[in-house]
């Protein structure tokens, strides 16, 4: 049996993979099994951002290997203070606390914010709540899809956990009277400032700033799920920095792992993540010399501004020239930075087979939600490979 046999005979289908095996990969390039190379705007949900095996990831990884890879938090490592330190700076914030799936820096976010609002805000026991937008993807735990509109993630799951609000995203008026309805319960309003997988929705302008001062007029944790917004996605290393909103907590993943390995964390000052004590959350992975070693490399680089910009400057060229040359299939195209959707009209070819047609002709993108082409190119990509790339979506959306 070939490997796609040996999934669908041995694997769970929890999945539906366009029908392609990928053996190599190179900044923005992959290679198949039969030798045929495409060209990956997907990034592995953003996970990718520096592209497929950066020289600078690799090394880092390749000297951590051979030193050390696993202690538990149990004992010290010589990588996850500096690891903790260099996060706490780019997010400008006092404290992190580390984990390794996205969803579970998610959990941990949740967790923080009911232990904040019983010791420090004064909540009744048991009684804290959490706003979140309708449409959310923060995660696919039990606790997470408890709160999702979106019955394909949440339908036959239950019994489902409660505690959790849900507003329009970015309707800031049914915000504010949520929150000031539920001001003594309210611990924290918990958002992506761009919803990846409800098909890179952008909310009007002004809206995560107005959120920012409401959360603080009525003591709320503001939570920003930056974990496939952040990390230079947009053209600024945070979404939240595009309305100069720092918010309570940060949640990150993803591209922290440098498309290597699972790494997560969230970022808060001493206020909030000091209400853990030993024994009162963990992860045995969490935090270990591996995770860490690649973490400090991947926020080097950002620090050096350049990915950022990358994103910025062909961010810019590649939603110009698709709102300048999409064809009338397609009804409308948002996007920031090197991250856009696709959106095609209703009852048209859907988006699913235009991505099985795209990937004849060596370009790789994925749907969402049957109407959307979601694309996320690595801020690694030159612009004469993302023109190419574009030349041929536009040939199959025509």
């Amino acid at each position: 049996m070939d490997s796609r046999e040996l999934v669908e005979r041995y694997s769970a289908h929890n999945y539906h993979p366009l029908p392609v095996v990928l053996t190599q990969g190179e900044g923005a390039w992959v290679t198949d099994s039969d030798g045929k190379r495409y060209l990956d705007l997907l990034s592995a949900y953003s996970a990718l951002n520096f592209g497929h095996r950066h020289p600078r990831l690799v090394e880092a990884t390749k000297r951590q290997l051979d030193k050390l890879t696993l202690t538990s938090r149990a004992f010290h490592n010589d990588q996850f203070g500096e690891f903790a330190r260099a996060l706490a700076e780019l997010c400008g914030m006092e404290m992190v606390l580390p984990m390794n799936s996205g969803a579970e820096a998610v959990e941990t976010a949740i967790k923080t914010a009911r232990k904040w609002g019983y010791r420090i805000k004064g909540v009744p026991s048991d009684s804290a709540r959490i706003i979140v937008a309708d449409g959310n993807f923060h995660g696919r735990t039990t606790t997470i899809i408890s709160f999702s509109t979106d019955p394909e993630a949440r339908d036959d799951f239950g019994p489902y956990t409660p505690g959790f609000d849900v507003v329009p995203y970015g309707d800031i008026d049914a915000l504010r009277q949520l929150v000031t309805a539920n001001d003594d319960n309210t611990v924290a309003f918990m958002v992506e400032p761009i919803q990846g997988e409800a098909g890179v929705l952008l909310p009007p302008d002004g809206y995560l700033s107005a959120a920012r001062a409401l959360c603080s007029e009525h003591n709320v944790l503001f939570i920003a799920d930056e974990i496939q917004s952040g990390m230079g996605r947009t053209g600024k290393t945070f979404a939240c920095d595009w309305e100069n909103v720092t918010p309570d907590m940060y949640i990150m993943g993803k591209a922290l792992g440098g498309g290597i390995y699972p790494v997560s964390a969230v970022a808060a000052n001493a206020e909030v993540l000091g209400v853990f004590r030993p024994g009162e959350h963990g992860s045995t992975f969490g935090g270990n010399p591996l995770a860490a070693a690649i973490g400090r490399e991947v926020i080097a680089m950002l620090k050096t501004g350049e990915y950022q910009q990358r994103s910025l400057t062909l961010g810019e060229h590649m939603l110009e020239r698709l709102r300048n040359e999409v064809p009338a299939t397609v009804k409308e195209v948002r996007g920031r930075g090197l991250w856009a959707g696709v959106e095609l009209h209703p009852g048209g070819e859907p988006a699913r087979s235009r991505c099985e047609k795209l990937m004849l002709d060596g370009v790789l993108a994925k749907d969402t939600h049957e109407t959307t082409i979601r694309l996320a190119p690595p801020l690694v990509i030159e612009q004469s490979d993302l023109d190419l790339a574009l030349d041929k979506l536009l040939k199959v959306l025509a």
